[in-house]
């Protein structure tokens, strides 16, 4: 249990709209269901909010943003500072002339895939496959299936710690392969996509066979975290792991998937100490079997375990 910094965070912030929760529990939050408690939850009502909060906020304090946690690893000894979970405030998702769609940070990839879908604007159907928000696509550079954010990206807005309001232009966020180079204290609240013309039920075919295919190929109605590694320069990450001989490779109730061994699992009751762990001792196996350094995809955060 942390210090409960609340009720002196509702005195510093007496116009504040959004929900405060202190010494919170984290395993709801990330796809993974472990990991220790949140010092505070912070759930701001919207954009106006958060810049509110964070404003006020002493800028010593760290703050950890969250949106479906699906490629979130949260450490057994929780978060020392402010948890962010964008919720229902940012989850919104217009249709704007010119084949472009605005969707706030918390709307969830799959959700903006299909309104797109339904107006007929072709080129998003690619963040069906990917198991997040808008957020963490900003923030990584999501793709999947051939599309990447940086080939429908317009504009994106966010507010930096101080509590001021920017936006960054495609060529402004700096992207590179699941990487933007928008400072790390930025929070993105809303991105403009702009797509092509296309007919409905053709992109929402395409979508299905997204689907289909990650269906068949990845562990997605498990404890998972998605993609574990970042694929190395012309090498693909389940390859590596596969001929390292990591396919199935357990810890505890945390394993390599049978399926894709690029996933992690957690059977039930596995630590975040006992994932972390094992992707640590898949990495051993990968460099020495292959002298390849595999790069972590997974966020892994926060205090480590008694």
């Amino acid at each position: 249990m942390f210090p409960d910094i609340v009720p002196d965070l509702l005195a510093a912030m007496p116009e504040l709209r959004g929900k405060l929760e202190a010494n919170a529990p984290t395993a709801s939050l990330s796809w993974f269901r472990t990991g220790g408690p949140a010092q505070t939850l912070f759930s701001p009502a919207d954009t106006g909010d958060l810049a509110y909060f964070l404003a006020r906020l002493d800028p010593k304090v760290p703050v950890l943003v969250v949106g479906l946690g699906s490629n979130l690893l949260i450490r057994d000894g929780g978060w020392e500072g402010v948890v962010i979970r964008l919720g229902k405030g940012f989850a919104e998702i217009s249709v704007e002339p010119n084949h472009r769609v605005r969707a706030g940070a918390g709307a969830a990839d799959v959700k903006v895939a299909r309104a797109a879908a339904e107006a007929g604007i072709a080129g998003l159907s690619f963040l069906r496959g990917i198991p997040g928000t808008i957020g963490g696509a900003l923030r990584m550079n999501g793709g999947a299936y051939g599309g990447e954010t940086k080939d429908v990206l317009v504009e994106a807005k966010g507010v930096t710690r101080s509590g001021e309001t920017v936006s960054y232009t495609n060529q402004q966020m700096g992207f590179t392969y699941r990487h933007s180079g928008v400072p790390d204290d930025v929070i993105f609240t809303e991105a403009l996509f702009e797509g092509r013309p296309g007919n409905p039920e053709e992109i929402l075919a395409e979508m299905n066979a997204i689907t289909e295919a990650r269906s068949s190929t990845q562990p997605v109605n498990t404890r998972t975290g998605g993609s574990t590694f970042k694929n190395p320069p012309g090498r693909k990450a389940w390859e590596l792991v596969d001929a390292a001989g990591c396919r199935g490779l357990r810890i505890g109730d945390a394993q390599v998937s049978e399926m894709h061994c690029n996933f992690l699992i957690n059977h039930g009751s596995a630590s975040a100490a006992e994932i972390e762990g094992l992707g640590e001792e898949v990495r051993r196996r990968v460099r020495e079997a292959s002298g390849v350094e595999l790069d972590w995809e997974i966020k892994r955060v926060g205090l480590s375990g008694a």
